[in-house]
């Protein structure tokens, strides 16, 4: 898959998404990158860490988050998305589900479109904007209620529904990446059952991104604040990359990266006699 000038090999890799909000109420770091100079440094840090991509968001999507105007989430973006394009070379994506921030992020110079909301949100416009821009984009299973029947089936028709309007907006699908949305529309067990059976989703036949990065199921779990979930974290991750993902979105950019380096040494580095 292509993203910015960078060919990821999704079928034998796992890829690190840097997250980067640059809000003043996200759950884990919201206040802490919502300058310009701020937002770059972070960025610098974790492009030196080993970031493959730079995932830049706006607006919080914590449960009870406020949502914000088009125009005040363009303005904490554009700008930094434009200043990471300017200073460093790596693929950037917007953290948005809506297609007027999308489009603006675009023309700053983001690379991909990250959709929490898997073109449902509105009626279609983020679809045809994805697909007449011909970027990459990474859809996530979100609902707005948690009424479900057999959890995994629902999951899977829910992100069927997803494939199904992108295919209509005439996205290509050698540029989707699904996301099962842990945290999202489900239970602490749904969480829990999203990571495990995660392999599941790469019968629908797209890259497949896990984000867990400091979530609530893992301080549920841990009965730890978001400021420690850092470990909890890499057990997600070791888990996803020994489930298929082909990249995982972290705060946490060098210790997810070592853990995927040697999850991937153990599955990959010896042959079985």
């Amino acid at each position: 898959m292509i993203i910015g000038n960078r060919n990821f090999d999704t079928e034998n890799n796992c890829y690190v998404m840097g997250i980067l909000n640059v809000t003043p109420d996200s759950f884990s770091d919201g206040g802490k990158f919502n300058t310009l100079d701020k937002a770059l440094r972070h960025a610098e840090e974790m492009i030196s860490e080993g970031a493959d991509i730079i995932d830049i968001g706006g607006e919080s999507t914590r449960p009870g988050f406020t949502r914000i105007s088009d125009e005040e989430e363009i303005s904490r973006t554009a700008p930094v998305i434009e200043a990471v394009k300017k200073n460093f070379d790596i693929p950037v994506s917007i953290d948005s589900y809506k297609h007027r921030v999308a489009a603006a992020a675009v023309e700053a110079g983001a690379d991909l479109i990250n959709d929490v909301c898997g073109l449902r949100h509105d009626n279609g416009e983020m679809a045809e904007f994805i697909a007449e821009s011909g970027l990459p984009c990474c859809l996530m299973h979100n609902r707005d209620n948690m009424d479900y029947k057999v959890f995994m089936d629902d999951l899977l028709d829910d992100l069927r529904i997803t494939l199904s309007i992108a295919d209509k907006a005439g996205i290509e699908r050698s540029k989707i990446i699904l996301d099962p949305g842990v945290g999202f529309a489900k239970s602490y067990e749904n969480n829990l059952e999203a990571i495990d059976r995660m392999d599941m989703l790469n019968d629908l036949g797209c890259p497949v991104l896990l984000g867990t990065s400091r979530k609530s199921v893992i301080g549920l779990t841990l009965d730890l604040p978001s400021s420690e979930r850092m470990e909890g974290t890499v057990a997600t991750t070791v888990i996803g990359v020994m489930r298929g993902a082909a990249f995982v979105r972290v705060h946490d950019v060098k210790e997810n990266l070592r853990a995927i380096k040697m999850t991937q040494a153990i599955m990959k580095g010896y042959k079985r006699g």
